[in-house]
């Protein structure tokens, strides 16, 4: 019965805007910044190499390369400060946590890209 009750208030604190995305799409997180009284979206884009948690404590990992060194930004799927989060493009992986793109540098950073109906359709 408690854990009923947990799952109910915690889905109050749900995101429901946020749209699909798997490990090893490329994503542009649109994350909110206040500065003094104004406030601003900033755009991170990379790719996505893990998932993590459950419910309202989920998190997700993005890594780009800036300036040829990698930085990596976790953040809470479900926080507020997230405006939205954009797949440009779908890669295809066999593993659940892509930590291994880290020792990887250039080309050998990119994943193949996953062929969806729309894609498909659009190109014939």
């Amino acid at each position: 019965m408690s854990q009923q009750i947990l799952a109910h208030v915690e889905a109050a604190s749900l995101n429901p805007n946020i749209d699909h995305f798997e490990i090893g799409d490329t994503v542009d997180v649109h994350n909110r910044i206040l500065e003094g009284n104004k406030e601003r979206i900033q755009i991170f884009n990379g790719v996505v190499i893990a998932r993590s948690g459950s419910g309202s404590r989920e998190t997700f990992t993005v890594r780009r390369i800036v300036a040829g060194e990698g930085v990596e930004r976790k953040f809470p799927l479900h926080s507020p400060k997230i405006a939205k989060i954009v797949v440009k493009r779908s890669g295809v992986t066999r593993r659940a946590k892509l930590y291994y793109l880290r020792d990887r540098v250039g080309k050998a950073v990119r994943l193949r890209e996953r062929r969806t109906d729309a894609a498909a359709k659009a190109t014939s």
